[in-house]
């Protein structure tokens, strides 16, 4: 493939190919896609390579896996895609779907209720919103953009700081009465407790709560009665039910206080949590589709 020289509809195939084997990081999923066999998938590959003077993919047993320099003309070859699809689409036309993953507890309590508001300002944008705990691939090209909870540590991705957290106990106004919890945190021994054991990643099941009573209520043992919840707005709910005290994150949580359905028995949110949420990317130009959600998103934080 000589530097310059426009590509032949064989050349240009076998890109798109590798584009979408890229993405999947699946030889036999991008035939299903193309119709085409795997072995022709394969095929065109192996002269896209050929031609390139380089690998693009490691072959393994059971699956394909980017290279470095495939990594490389992947990124390439993406941007230079989506710039495709914004000119056909009218340049810069705020037009097309965005897919957006979230966790299940910042999704369901602070993004969800925001929606409506977005699609006003944007009603031909469409947003795709997945949901889960677990990690996010963003070289398959599914995801344009992740919020995640955590401690901003994502390396070869694009990460922005969205907005901080602060934590404290929460539970229903009931609740904090039959127990006689206001200002007494010694009477949490007598109550049970709701944890979010993936409060964020490879974090211990009871670690915000040993948080807040190290740096709030020394000397004050953890509870031994507890509700497990694999997340925050679950525990929530359930304090909301007089199942117990949850570790409220403000953020999350503060629709429900204003409401009084929860009330925070020992003071304000005044421990500051060493997660927040962030903005997520892959490490390359947003789409005008998916920057005018990133810029939304950040302005509503302030």
């Amino acid at each position: 493939m000589r530097a310059g020289a426009p590509l032949t509809a064989s050349q240009f195939a076998n890109l798109h190919t590798f584009l979408v084997a890229a993405r999947h990081a699946s030889f036999a999923l991008a035939a299903q896609e193309l119709a085409l066999t795997p072995s022709a998938v394969s095929h065109r590959i192996a002269r896209l390579e050929s031609s390139l003077g380089m690998l693009l993919f490691e072959r393994l047993t059971r699956q394909v896996k980017l290279t470095a320099d495939g990594e490389r003309i992947f990124s390439a070859l993406q941007t230079g895609w989506e710039g495709l699809h914004a000119a056909i689409a009218g340049g810069d036309a705020l037009t097309g779907g965005i897919t957006v993953h979230a966790r299940p507890s910042v999704a369901q309590c602070w993004l969800v209720p925001r929606l409506a508001r977005f699609t006003a300002r944007y009603p031909d944008l469409t947003i795709d919103l997945r949901v889960g705990n677990e990690a996010v691939d963003f070289r398959a090209g599914q995801v344009d953009l992740a919020l995640h909870y955590g401690d901003g540590h994502f390396p070869g991705l694009t990460v922005r700081k969205l907005m901080a957290e602060w934590l404290a106990p929460v539970c229903s106004p009931d609740y904090a009465r039959r127990h006689g919890l206001q200002d007494a945190p010694r009477k949490l021994m007598d109550a049970t407790v709701l944890h979010d054991t993936l409060a964020w990643p490879a974090c211990a099941p009871d670690a915000e709560w040993r948080l807040w009573l190290d740096g709030q209520a020394p000397g004050v043992s953890p509870p031994t009665r507890s509700l497990r919840f694999d997340r925050a707005d679950l525990c929530a709910q359930a304090a909301i039910h007089h199942a117990g005290v949850a570790m409220g994150r403000r953020q999350l949580v503060q629709p429900w206080l204003d409401s009084g359905q929860l009330v925070s028995p020992f003071g304000g949110f005044d421990l500051p949590s060493p997660q927040a949420y962030y903005l997520v990317h892959a490490a390359r130009p947003l789409p005008a589709r998916v920057q005018a959600l990133f810029d939304w998103l950040l302005a509503q934080a302030i």
